[in-house]
C-alpha cells in the first residue's frame, strides 16, 4: 500500500524542525498510540505567557513526524491561550493534507502540545502557590487540653 504524502509532508519529515530537547523545559509532555506504536515529547519554552521555544522528540512514522514538525514551526511565538486553541485540523490543512489513515498523527501531536501546556500551567500553580505561602504567615493553634474529669463514683 502507498500513501500519497503531499510535498510538504515529506519535507517536513526528512527536515523537520524543531527536533530535540530543551534543558530544563517549563512545559513537558510525552504521548503516545499504543495501536500504532508512535510516541512524541514534547518541550516548551515559556516567557510572558509566550511560547518561546518548543522542541519535540518523535519515535514514529513519516506522519508523526511532519506533524510534529508543523505544529512547533506554527506555535512559536504563540501566547499559551493562542496554542491551546491550535487544532489538528490546521495541521492536515498546513501540509496540504495527510492520508486518512495518518490524521491520527495530526490529533496526537495536539494532544501532546496541550499535555505540555498544562504541565507548564500545573508547575506555574506550584510557583505561585509557593510564593504565596511565603508571604503569607500561617499561624496554627496548638490543640486545646481538657482536663479529664472522673466520672466513677
Amino acid at each position: 500500500m502507498s500513501l500519497n504524502y503531499t510535498k510538504k509532508t515529506l519535507e517536513h519529515f526528512l527536515r523537520p524542525k524543531n527536533i530535540g530537547k530543551i534543558a530544563h523545559p517549563d512545559g513537558y509532555a510525552q504521548i503516545g498510540n499504543m495501536v500504532c506504536g508512535d510516541q512524541l515529547d514534547f518541550f516548551l519554552k515559556v516567557k510572558n505567557e509566550k511560547i518561546i521555544d518548543v522542541k519535540f522528540l518523535s519515535f514514529g512514522c513519516a506522519s508523526n513526524i511532519a506533524t510534529a514538525s508543523i505544529l512547533t514551526e506554527r506555535v512559536k511565538g504563540m501566547t499559551i491561550e493562542q496554542a491551546k486553541k491550535y487544532a489538528w485540523q490546521e495541521i492536515v490543512n498546513d501540509l496540504g493534507g495527510l492520508p486518512k489513515q495518518k490524521i491520527h498523527c495530526s490529533v496526537m501531536a495536539v494532544q501532546g502540545l496541550k499535555k505540555a501546556i498544562l504541565d507548564y500551567e500545573e508547575k506555574q500553580k506550584v510557583t505561585s502557590g509557593a510564593i504565596r505561602s511565603k508571604k503569607t504567615k500561617v499561624v496554627k493553634k496548638k490543640p486545646s487540653r481538657t482536663k479529664k474529669t472522673n466520672t466513677k463514683k
